[in-house]
């Protein structure tokens, strides 16, 4: 059986659960510059702290114990560290070099978390997705005001960058490919051109490709202005084995999208919203039962079938969500219209 098979079958009966977020839980460990750069880079010419995804390299117990810390509570899918881990965002620290490198370092502190996982736990299903982010320069969206035709990146270049990142994760071992928080669907037709030609170029199982995008405000509207139903129609030639929203949101704002969403849907429906709206400290108070009690009402109406956390959620939030799906049934695709 493929790897996308297993993930339909256990689709088909139950909902699963997605981890939350990895920079709200690195926040917790307070690092400092040299924590990131470690001893590799202590001489690194730009500044480093924030740039999570080097952690993999310069702290990677640090990223398996939370990946540790999400298994533990309940997650089936873990998400690697590579949120910005391509050349194009590594090089606002002139670390473009690194992106292989990181990427592979990521998929093997969440495999051994996996397996740690399955060795008190046998039998246990649980994967590790590849995370693919949306880049930080978009193809739909000029960033001079004065000039609105221009692009800061081609296509060809972005789609060259997650070929490079897709071609780590998968020989490294990620068992899904992740494409989220997009908010420029043009980005992420690039993510899924790579995808496409990656695995055609080597002739390999391809693996199964999830698609995660962003509504970021009330418009109901993605930032490069496209409704949910363009979006939709836009990334369904990847055939993924499901599409969702994540990010910008809590999941009281999410509620519309999602329950859209699952009308229009032919595969399988996820969400995974951030843990309410920021206050105004740039923090998030939703309790994991109030992230729970939505994201529950959400399963209860039948409209999605994986669900987790993004920005501000922690392992308790996702304990929280996983409770109260045990008793939730999976949104049906024969439901669709």
């Amino acid at each position: 059986m493929t790897k996308r098979e297993t993930i339909l079958q256990l689709l088909e009966n139950r909902i699963m659960i997605i981890d939350g977020a990895m920079g709200t839980m690195i926040q917790r460990h307070k690092l400092e510059e040299a924590d990131y750069r470690g001893t590799e880079f202590k001489d690194w010419h730009l500044d480093l702290k924030g740039n999570n995804d080097l952690l993999c390299l310069t702290q990677p117990q640090i990223i398996e114990g939370i990946h540790k810390q999400y298994l533990d509570a309940g997650a089936d899918i873990i998400e690697t560290n590579t949120f910005n881990a391509q050349s194009v965002s590594l090089a606002d620290y002139e670390m473009q070099q690194l992106a292989d490198r990181i990427n592979r370092a990521a998929v093997k502190a969440a495999r051994a978390a996996v397996d740690q996982y399955k060795a008190g736990h046998p039998g246990a299903e649980k994967f590790v997705a590849g995370a693919i982010g949306p880049m930080n320069k978009t193809l739909s969206l000029s960033p001079d005001v004065n000039n609105p035709g221009y692009r800061a990146i081609t296509f060809d270049e972005v789609a060259a960058a997650y070929y490079e990142q897709i071609r780590a994760l998968d020989e490294s071992g990620a068992d899904i490919l992740l494409v989220e928080t997009i908010f420029d669907t043009l980005n992420a037709k690039a993510a899924v051109y790579a995808i496409e030609k990656y695995f055609r170029d080597t002739q390999k199982e391809k693996l199964p490709v999830m698609i995660s995008g962003t509504i970021t405000d009330a418009s109901g509207r993605t930032l490069s202005g496209q409704t949910l139903e363009a979006f939709y129609t836009s990334m369904m030639h990847a055939n993924p084995v499901s599409i969702g929203l994540n990010c910008a949101l809590g999941a009281e704002q999410m509620r519309p999208h999602i329950e859209e969403l699952a009308q229009l849907a032919d595969c399988y429906v996820s969400a995974y919203p951030n843990a309410g709206l920021p206050n105004a400290m740039g923090e998030y108070d939703e309790t994991p039962e109030e992230t729970a009690k939505i994201v529950g009402s959400f399963a209860a109406n039948g409209w999605v079938n994986l669900v987790g956390g993004c920005c501000g959620t922690t392992p308790d939030h996702i304990a929280a969500i996983a409770g109260v799906m045990k008793s939730q049934a999976p949104r049906r695709l024969a439901e669709t219209a």
